[in-house]
């Protein structure tokens, strides 16, 4: 289980870059890179981080379901996720 203040931290990040998404977009298009430089630096989509959804767990991350392994496993093998079964050949 990952810190409340890393989650939190996180989805800080996840709000300023949505909130910026726009001028950024116009400030390359423009090139002005003065400009886009005196934006906040979590404004950026690249520091964010994948985490679970469910723990915070920062690695082991599953894009397609947004859940790090751990989680993956215990809900798919508890059969909560819809389509998920345990192969076996």
């Amino acid at each position: 289980m990952a810190k409340e203040s890393m989650k939190a931290r996180e989805r800080k990040r996840q709000a300023l870059v949505k909130k910026y998404e726009q001028k950024r977009a116009e400030l390359k298009a423009s090139g002005d890179w003065e400009a886009l430089q005196k934006l906040p630096k979590n404004s950026s989509k690249v520091r964010l981080h994948n985490r679970c959804q469910l723990t915070g767990r920062p690695r082991g991350y599953i894009r397609q379901f947004g859940l790090c392994r751990n989680q993956f496993r215990e809900l798919a093998l508890g059969g909560r996720i819809p389509g998920v079964k345990k192969a076996s050949w």
